[in-house]
Parts: structure tokens; C-alpha cells; sequence
């Protein structure tokens, strides 16, 4: 089981929604799969919080992917959820989960324990080299007690939906930091040469941009946490994927293949960061976000 010290983070819209973003960063610096684990914990105490829902669990997680492959049903004695639920990050590690499924009444949130026999995680459905550690298994549920965590769409009708996923934007970002370290310190220790001071100098643009775009999207989310935040989600989060894939090209380009094939810290930063950009969703999220774009003014 992997072992994590949880962040004690702000809530974010509570006026340090930097800090907050600030702490996710940090730890993804140090160690992405820490800070998948930690930012689902996180982000579950904040979904609970916003939700009105108490929390009591020790580690929690949110799995949340595939909403409908999750059945919840109303029986005498409460809710039980039945089915498979993919991509369930720290799914042995995790002593509670908010989970979606499917009710007749529409897609519901629920807090379950996450322990047999009711919660099970299958044996090779996480077979990942990047991000292996976080244990990202499919979970099957048998007629498991639930408890509803607000009403029907509540889950992704909140503002505090988009503010969660510029959370993990803020672990893409910690996570391009960790992976830039190494061409900072190979070039403070000797010159590199004009064509990977070039490239140092676009990690430095890169993460630059990210920084700047994640410290808005705090001052925006403080300002106004009840403003949908959907846009400045979405931008936030593809600027951060720019950003991180950037330095992912750069950095080995620079390096060449010395890092990825002798140094294993930075070689699995490199595969930990390249799957776990992937939850973004690429052109899909930039078609949305040119939708909600077409009546802005891109001005100052």
C-alpha cells in the first residue's frame, strides 16, 4: 500500500485557493503518484465540504469516470451500487470513495466504503508502467451500502467541479517542475551548449505561462467562487498541458537519453507525467472550450 502524508490544503473559493494550488504543485513536484492520491483526497474533502456532507472517511478518493457504469438502487434499507467502475486511482489504498452511478431519477453522487466484500479491486486491469503506483485498478461493487452525497447532477452542477480540475492542472504543473529540475541542475553543474540553453529558456516560458495561468484561475475562483468556472477551467487546464508537454519535448531533447535510461527518479517522472496529462481529454476539451469562447473578447 502506498504511503502518503495527506496535504492539509484551504478549501478552494475560500480566499487561498493559491495556497491551495500552490500545495497540489509541491507535492506533484516530489512525487506524482503522491499527488494523484493526494489531490483525489483533497478534492473529495472539498466536494463533501461544498455538498454539505460530513466527512468521516480516513483516504478518500473520487471515482467518478464512466458514470453509468455504476447501477444505484433505492432498496428498504438504503442505497446499494452494483458494477465495475475503471480508473479508480488508489484503489486499495483508499478507505472511502465518492463514486457516480446511474439511479432511475438520473446520474447521483454516493460516499462508499471501500472494503471487501462489497468493494473489490480487480487483479490486472492497472498492467500501467507510468503512473503504476497509483494503483488506478478497476473496482467491482457488489450491492454496496451507499450514501447519497447530495441530489441528482449535483456531483458536476457545482461550481466546485471545474475547481477541482484546475487541481489537477495544478499537479500537471508540479509535475513539469520535477521533470525541468533535472535540466536546471545539469546546467548549473556545466555548459550545455546554446542549443539546450535554447530549450532551458522555453521550459522557462513554458512553466511561466502555466504559473501565471494558475495563479488567475485562484484570484478568479477567490473572487467569485460561485461564477461557473467551466471556461476558465478548461483554459486553465489546456495552457497546463501546453505547458507540461512542452517541457516533456524539451527536457529530452536537451538531455538526450542519459536521464531517461540511468537516472530511475527522473525516468519515472517522465513516464508518471506523460499518463497523467492524459487525463486531459486533448482536442475534445479545446473544441469545448471554442464553443464557449465564440461570444468572449480575447482582449486585456
Amino acid at each position: 500500500m502506498t504511503v502518503i502524508e495527506l496535504p492539509d490544503l484551504p478549501l478552494p473559493g475560500h480566499g487561498a485557493t493559491a495556497e491551495r494550488f500552490r500545495g497540489l504543485a509541491d507535492l506533484a513536484r516530489q512525487d506524482l503518484v503522491a499527488a494523484r492520491l493526494g489531490e483525489g483526497h483533497a478534492d473529495a474533502v472539498a466536494i463533501l465540504a461544498e455538498l454539505g456532507a460530513p466527512v468521516s472517511g480516513e483516504r478518500w478518493g473520487v471515482w467518478a469516470a464512466a458514470p453509468r457504469s455504476l447501477r444505484a438502487r433505492l432498496t428498504d434499507d438504503g442505497w446499494r451500487i452494483s458494477g465495475d467502475r475503471p480508473w479508480c486511482s488508489g484503489a486499495q489504498w483508499c478507505t472511502d470513495a465518492l463514486v457516480t452511478a446511474a439511479a432511475d431519477d438520473g446520474v447521483r453522487l454516493f460516499s462508499v466504503r471501500n472494503t471487501a466484500p462489497q468493494a473489490q479491486p480487480l487483479d490486472g486491469t492497472w498492467p500501467a508502467v507510468g503512473m503504476a503506483g497509483s494503483d488506478s485498478r478497476t473496482v467491482r461493487f457488489t450491492d454496496a451500502e451507499a450514501l447519497p452525497v447530495g441530489g441528482v447532477g449535483d456531483y458536476v452542477g457545482r461550481p466546485g467541479f471545474w475547481h477541482g480540475g484546475v487541481g489537477v492542472a495544478a499537479c500537471w504543473f508540479g509535475g513539469a517542475l520535477g521533470v525541468a529540475d533535472a535540466l536546471y541542475a545539469a546546467a548549473r553543474d556545466k555548459d550545455l551548449g546554446p542549443h539546450a540553453l535554447a530549450h532551458l529558456g522555453g521550459v522557462a516560458v513554458a512553466l511561466g505561462a502555466a504559473r501565471a495561468v494558475l495563479a488567475e484561475a485562484a484570484a478568479a475562483i477567490d473572487a467569485d467562487p460561485r461564477r461557473d468556472a467551466q471556461a476558465l477551467a478548461v483554459r486553465t487546464r489546456a495552457t497546463v498541458e501546453w505547458a507540461a508537454t512542452e517541457v516533456l519535448d524539451r527536457v529530452g531533447r536537451a538531455l538526450g537519453a542519459g536521464p531517461l535510461c540511468r537516472d530511475g527518479e527522473h525516468a519515472r517522472r517522465v513516464a508518471d507525467l506523460t499518463v497523467y496529462l492524459r487525463q486531459s481529454h486533448a482536442e475534445s476539451d479545446l473544441e469545448q472550450l471554442g464553443r464557449l469562447a465564440v461570444d468572449e473578447d480575447p482582449a486585456w
